[in-house]
């Protein structure tokens, strides 16, 4: 169970205020979404290369051993209340932290003002530190199996709809949301008002988390019953990432390796099958979240192989640092943390680049790149891909790929040919990939900026891969169109 637990009464003090009862619709609460950098669909176009430009030029890159710091993936760390600050969780080496934010205050009432504002302020610091938050909401701390109370539904949906104001305005530092509210520490079993019980409660709670987060954000149940009773068939490449209800649900196993069915978290109730289950989540899980911790130390199934295996079955981008201890130290006597620590999420190293390393102001530019990755998952939020030219000017195009297709365990490619402009000054450009966070509140933050794993490539100040040089030279050969005034991607 996750053991610390934000609270903002111990944060900012016991606050009274005056408040009444009534229920607002969701239409009448207003927000403003922090804007998102449009992110280009996947394409797999092949470019015919003109033999009259200049020659194309091969770099090959290898992998790095390195472990490398990348947003929306790893170990998750649990806050510490009393820091003022998350600068250092960043500078430890976490980009993500998770945080259960108490509601037990307001069980039978609304949620006051200040404790919204304080929220929002909190998402700031967030926001300071250069990492992103798992968010959770619950009425209690357990215990199991006798909890504190939860609420009752009307009081959960209510709750939620004064929350999304502040998720929404906050969603670019929220990686996505658990679940919550129902039951023991949000976790959906043994609630004081039946909810977990209830099919229709669970869809209503369910249903309106994932209409108060953006449509670019998921939310993950604890059990994957609750996702089936939902989504009868797996996602498929044809409908993921497509903003509906099913494409944003994920999953997270709170009770990693614990036991042979994980404590009950698989074929729970009877309804499904334990093997019908882990068939739906190997599926689906290649394109939602996957994150969770262990609860218990259990040899041999906690120890590494197969922990190794079934982090790679369930592409799990996030796991906690902290909990159980006893499972994350006989990983590290085995001599699996590291591995595991650098496989979560994503791991993307380029294989080579084919380029024209000379070109003429107004010419064309031949890219292709190869690349790998080694992680156990791939991109959950969406991730733009831009193309930069850094040199007496700098220029940027926002390439048409999708980088949550770049499947683990495998090698994607795209090539492109791009039109330099025409009053492009003369001399020497870096050649750079550029994946920021696709929030415009984020972009020039390269902490938020996606590092490939490889060595001598990365640039830090921008947060760029570098991927060459090219030339612009008067004698260069190739096409020329003298009323070029852009750097774009060309038909």
């Amino acid at each position: 169970m996750k053991k610390i637990l934000l609270n903002f009464l111990l944060i900012l003090g016991v606050v009274s205020c005056s408040f009444n009862n009534e229920h607002l619709p969701l239409s009448n609460v207003s927000f403003t979404p922090t804007p998102l950098i449009s992110v280009a669909p996947q394409t797999e176009a092949t470019i015919p290369f003109d033999s009259s430009e200049p020659p194309l030029v091969t770099k090959v890159f290898l992998p790095s051993s390195e472990l490398i710091q990348n947003p929306e993936r790893g170990f998750s760390t649990e806050l510490d209340l009393e820091d003022s600050d998350y600068f250092q969780y960043y500078e430890d080496g976490t980009t993500l932290v998770y945080a259960t934010i108490r509601l037990d205050e307001y069980v039978a009432n609304e949620l006051p003002q200040v404790f919204l504002s304080d929220l929002d302020e909190w998402f700031s610091l967030i926001r300071a530190g250069g990492v992103k938050v798992i968010l959770r909401f619950s009425y209690n701390d357990g215990p199991y199996p006798f909890p504190e109370p939860d609420a009752d539904l009307e009081q959960i949906l209510f709750h939620i709809q004064q929350l999304t104001p502040v998720i929404r305005k906050n969603a670019d530092v929220i990686v996505w949301l658990e679940a919550g509210f129902i039951g023991a520490w949000g976790e959906w079993h043994t609630s004081t008002n039946g909810l977990d019980d209830d099919i229709e409660a669970k869809r209503q709670v369910l249903f309106s988390l994932l209409d108060a987060v953006p449509s670019d954000r998921m939310v993950l149940l604890r059990y994957p019953v609750d996702i089936i009773q939902n989504f009868p068939v797996p996602l498929s490449a044809q409908n993921a990432f497509n903003g509906t209800y099913q494409a944003r649900v994920g999953f997270h196993n709170d009770c990693f390796l614990a036991s042979d069915d994980d404590e009950n978290t698989y074929a729970r109730d009877g309804i499904n099958s334990y093997e019908e289950e882990v068939e739906y989540l190997a599926l689906s899980t290649r394109f939602v979240p996957v994150g969770g911790e262990s609860c218990a130390y259990n040899p041999p199934r906690s120890d590494c192989p197969t922990a190794l295996r079934e982090l790679a079955f369930f592409h799990f981008d996030e796991i906690g640092d902290g909990w159980y201890p006893e499972v994350l130290n006989s990983w590290a006597e085995q001599g699996c943390y590291d591995e595991v620590e650098s496989k979560l999420g994503y791991r993307f190293s380029l294989i080579s680049t084919v380029v024209n390393e000379i070109v003429l102001p107004g010419g064309i530019l031949n890219l292709k790149v190869e690349l790998n990755n080694s992680g156990f998952s791939n991109l959950k939020n969406p991730r733009p891909l831009y193309l930069i030219l850094d040199g007496a000017e700098r220029y940027q195009t926002l390439l048409p790929v999708d980088p949550r297709f770049w499947a683990p365990d495998t090698v994607s490619s795209f090539n492109f040919r791009l039109r330099i402009p025409a009053d492009a000054p003369l001399g020497e450009y870096k050649l750079a990939l550029w994946m920021p966070d696709a929030y415009v509140s984020l972009q020039n933050n390269p902490k938020y900026s996606v590092r490939f794993a490889n060595d001598g490539v990365w640039e830090q100040q921008n947060g760029y891969n570098l991927v060459g040089n090219i030339e612009v030279n008067l004698l260069a050969s190739g096409n020329v169109d003298e009323s070029a005034d852009q750097f774009v991607v060309l038909p």
